[in-house]
């Protein structure tokens, strides 16, 4: 199937950046959220980075008339019915997903695909709570979403060849790179820098070196763009700490323990750039 309409549920910052992906690869997006001031909020957001894409030369002053052009805004979800694949990009919030998925069933014809951005719910689980699991699929999608080249593309134990497929075809007509994954907790990308992250900070509460060090290290070492202590602060100390205590319930492995300085530093208020402090200072 031909995606030719792509519906999203969310302006934020994914929905909008998935958005733009979509819209400056020629593909029509319905973006759709609770308010008309969230939905211009999120044009606005697209359209201001589209004008750095024009600065930096990557984008014609028209290709950026086109692109927002292709981008229809709504508060109303029967605005979705156009749509041959509609991506929730709501809250990582488990019952919000649910409901949200639950009124898509009622609305949208049988053959569209509904494709999750979460990060750590179960695919699988998602997909049970509709009436199309077949066609019902995870799209984690990477922030910034124009510039990061990977989509994770997570099968559900019910999704279809002929979803994955037509998932997969998009996201490389999007420029992604999209790499397939079976539904586990922390799908690849999360699974792994995560418990990374949770290394360092091990390292770090031994005193075996300092954070610039441990940065500095992982950066020169292993050719990381950022240091783990550093990526930590900017993904926020309590996100990391959540995900670790998912890991550690889900698969029942201490290997997943969290280290307790991490805790410390979440019971502290030291959550990162966003409160201003976590590992360093901002």
């Amino acid at each position: 199937m031909a995606i030719q309409t792509v519906g999203i549920i969310g302006a934020g910052t994914m929905g909008n950046g998935i958005a733009q992906a979509c819209a400056v690869s020629g593909i029509d997006v319905v973006m759709v959220d609770i308010s008309e001031a969230a939905v211009q909020k999120g044009l606005a957001t697209v359209a201001g980075s589209l004008d750095r894409l024009i600065k930096k030369e990557k984008i014609s002053e028209a290709d950026k008339s086109a692109a927002l052009a292709r981008i229809k805004t709504s508060t109303r979800y029967d605005d979705l019915k156009s749509a041959q694949l509609v991506i929730e990009a709501a809250t990582e919030n488990y019952e919000l997903k649910v409901k949200i998925l639950k009124q898509l069933d009622t609305l949208l014809a049988q053959d569209v695909i509904v494709a999750t951005n979460t990060s750590s719910i179960s695919i699988t689980q998602l997909a049970a709570a509709t009436q199309r699991a077949d066609k019902f699929i995870g799209m984690h999608f990477f922030n910034p979403v124009p510039m990061m080249a990977l989509v994770e593309i997570i099968r559900g134990l019910q999704t279809s060849d002929a979803t994955h497929d037509a998932v997969k075809a998009l996201s490389e007509k999007l420029g992604k790179s999209p790499i397939t994954v079976k539904n586990a907790p922390g799908f690849v990308v999360n699974r792994i820098l995560v418990p990374m992250i949770n290394e360092a900070f091990q390292v770090l509460s031994e005193g075996t070196a300092s954070a610039e060090d441990i940065d500095a290290g992982m950066k020169l070492g292993c050719n990381q763009p950022i240091g783990p202590l550093a990526l930590a602060d900017m993904i926020g100390l309590d996100v990391c700490l959540a995900v670790m205590e998912v890991y550690l319930k889900e698969f029942g492995d201490s290997k997943y323990r969290p280290c307790f300085l991490l805790r410390e530093m979440v019971a502290a208020g030291r959550l990162g750039r966003k409160t201003g402090q976590g590992v360093y200072t901002y």
